[in-house]
């Protein structure tokens, strides 16, 4: 299958790809795993890409942007993904709440909140999973009471990236306990250094040493009322837009995955051809179904079950063939040396590792995002029709 786009696309594309050529950094050969901590080279190379309106090339200009199409933002996303670079070091900050509040703020909040975040001043973070309410925003407890003009918010979120080093949390909270659960939801724009706020970092079991998780308590934390994103109790509206900014190309990130799976167990076929070849297989279906839904949103028409069934094949995919690379070369694969990237990859960004982390990592890829089982549950009421119940 060969994408081909028209001239206005290809001379976008063109124009990206001579500006990376020319303004690529040279990153440090010792660096932080840890996307949250943030290097000031990485800081500089977010600012270079906003000033030129490479950031988010859908935004305005002022915002980082250059109007671009879907199609434009696609080929953008190549070509970083061609040099194996990350256009931010604070993804969630960047593409998620940079784009809420882009989507939902005032004038005021985007230029006081969204400008930083997106030039690199400000370090964002999400809060939106508690205890017992993981994949389920509408059950969470964290609860915000009006006071005059502020809110005063207790309560605590878990499984939080980057929230040790973030400035500012944009974080869900229950402002009314007594309307239906999805009614009752607003969102805050808290600053980390606000009286009563602690962060708790830990590891995960894949990487024990990049401590990207946190726990995070609210403690009698006061907000200023100006600080809420959007109208009171219009948190879930607020909810559906954000994780929609992370879902639209989502399924490029996870070709991009098999791309590599498929490219690093190439000098291992002889260990499983099967699982090898379906591993390509998949590769090439998950890229010409988001090709489609491509074709469609560049069209206008949005199709949400869609992506949901890209979500779901694509990081199962990858889950399922790393897990085939790494059982297939039996304990060879619990010691194999760290993943070199293709020649000519600039690596920013991008951390190489051995099949065994690789593996656990794949984990994180069905939940973030939206679980495989909540994309399940879109699929069979969207797509299949079938009832609630």
């Amino acid at each position: 299958m060969q994408l081909s786009f028209g001239p206005e696309v290809e001379a976008f594309r063109a124009e990206f790809a001579a500006f990376l050529d020319a303004n690529l950094p040279e990153a440090p050969e010792e660096r932080s795993k840890s996307s949250a901590d943030v290097p000031e080279w990485a800081r500089r190379w977010q600012r270079l890409l906003f000033d030129n309106g490479w950031l988010l090339p859908a935004n305005p200009p002022e915002f980082g942007g250059r109007n671009a199409s879907v199609l434009q933002q696609y080929v953008h996303l190549e070509e970083l993904s061609k040099r194996r670079i990350y256009h931010s070091f604070n993804p969630q900050g960047v593409g998620i709440i940079a784009a809420s509040l882009l989507s939902f703020g005032t004038e005021e909040q985007k230029h006081r909140w969204a400008v930083p975040i997106l030039r690199a001043e400000l370090t964002a973070s999400l809060g939106m999973s508690e205890p017992g309410a993981g994949s389920d925003l509408a059950g969470l407890r964290t609860r915000a009471v009006r006071e005059g003009d502020e809110y005063v918010v207790d309560g605590q979120k878990v499984w939080t990236s980057g929230a040790h080093d973030a400035d500012v949390l944009l974080t869900f909270v229950r402002t009314d306990p007594t309307a239906p659960k999805h009614k009752g939801i607003s969102v805050l724009l808290i600053p980390t250094d606000t009286p009563g706020v602690t962060r708790r970092p830990f590891p995960s079991i894949c990487a024990p040493d990049d401590l990207d998780f946190n726990e995070v308590y609210f403690e009698g934390v006061r907000v200023p009322a100006a600080n809420r994103i959007g109208p009171e109790n219009g948190g879930w509206t607020v909810a559906n837009g954000s994780l929609g900014h992370e879902r639209n190309l989502l399924w490029l990130s996870h070709a991009d995955r098999l791309a590599d799976l498929v490219r690093d167990f190439t000098p291992h076929t002889g260990h499983d051809r099967d699982a090898y070849a379906t591993s390509v297989m998949d590769l090439h279906a998950l890229k010409l179904l988001g090709s489609a839904a491509l074709a469609r949103a560049a069209r206008g028409e949005p199709d949400v079950a869609a992506l949901s069934v890209l979500k779901v094949m694509g990081s199962e995919a990858v889950q399922a063939g790393t897990e085939q690379a790494l059982s297939s070369m039996g304990a060879d694969g619990l010691i194999h040396p760290a993943l070199s990237a293709p020649p000519g990859a600039h690596t920013i960004g991008h951390f190489a590792s051995g099949w065994f982390e690789r593996y656990t990592r794949t984990f994180a890829h069905t939940i973030a995002g939206g679980t495989s089982e909540i994309q399940r549950t879109i699929i069979a009421q969207r797509v299949l029709g079938l009832p609630r119940s």
